[in-house]
């Protein structure tokens, strides 16, 4: 069979994560191709021996199928890596790199990263080329990443992301239905701007990335479509689930200080996602109501 008939053996790291249990409910549909779904418990990113010995592993055993790893783990409290940045360095700066080496002329990585790589002071959509300028220990870590995963070569994307929510774990969202059914009251900060983005959508984007035939790109961004601020998403989440929205008021950042600076406009420009042909992202509002019609909320 030619390279682009040949099925995939897919590697998925972070497996139990949020994103993780997306994957797989993705890549259960596609019949044929073969699925390794690694968690914690059997993959240690802080572990760089057990990392490289895994992955030669498993690269030893994808015979005629097209290897690739879509690496959706990652060190994600943003709060605990201003005091542990070691660790959170290991999981999102170095372990990508390993990966990346690793499959550099024998498959494909697809490696997850986030608008907190960026100074979050814009007021346009970022490009995929725009300055990376991280204000966070999470974002150092992140951005670590990414340049990691480029320094190795091969044939390899990062993914861009932000404000990520989804049936598994804990998210904004799901915090926010929770309130909303309980009918109470909640104060959300209005100085903060992002694109929500479903794990659900953004797992059918990366698989769809994973699965396309010929070069990638070495950068992407992948949200939801449009913008809205933590308060406006929060008055979306009440609505969808029946409850009042006056319920939900406005603050500011400043008046809730936590230990990692969050970036004011997270914004990401998909305009080079769309130029590689890959699927149209659905708007932000739509994803929120068909994800809230799916999975309870609480």
């Amino acid at each position: 069979m030619s390279g682009p008939d040949l099925p995939t053996a897919w590697l998925v790291t972070g497996a139990r994560g949020q994103l993780g249990g997306d994957l797989l409910a993705v890549l259960a549909r596609r019949p044929g191709d073969r699925v390794t779904a690694l968690g914690r418990a059997e993959l240690d990113l802080t572990d760089e021996r057990q990392v490289r010995e895994v992955v030669r592993r498993w690269l030893d055993g994808v015979l005629g199928a097209r290897p690739v790893v879509l690496n959706a783990a990652a060190y994600t409290a943003v709060d605990a890596a201003e005091t542990d940045e070691e660790t959170a360095l290991l999981v999102n700066g170095r372990a990508p790199g390993w990966l990346a080496e690793e499959l550099a002329g024998r498959g494909r990585l697809v490696h997850v990263s986030t608008d907190y790589v960026f100074d979050g002071e814009a007021r346009e959509p970022y490009p995929v080329d725009a300055p990376v300028a991280p204000r966070s220990a999470y974002g150092r870590t992140k951005a670590a990443g990414e340049w990691a995963v480029a320094a190795a070569g091969g044939d390899a994307t990062v993914v861009r992301t932000s404000w990520l929510y989804g049936a598994h774990g804990g998210n904004f969202v799901r915090t926010m239905a929770g309130r909303a059914l309980d009918g109470a009251p909640v104060s959300v900060v209005d100085d903060q701007v992002g694109s929500p983005t479903w794990s659900a959508d953004l797992a059918a984007g990366l698989v769809a990335l994973g699965a396309r035939p010929g070069p990638v790109p070495p950068v992407l961004h992948r949200t939801d479509a449009g913008a809205v601020s933590w308060y406006g998403l929060a008055r979306a989440v009440y609505e969808e689930v029946g409850a009042d929205p006056a319920l939900v008021t406005p603050t500011t950042t400043e008046a809730f200080p936590r230990p990692a600076p969050r970036p004011a406009w997270s914004v990401l420009d998909g305009s080079a996602w769309l130029a590689a042909g890959l699927p149209a992202p659905r708007p932000w509002r739509t994803a929120l109501h068909l994800a809230l019609q799916e999975w309870s909320p609480r």
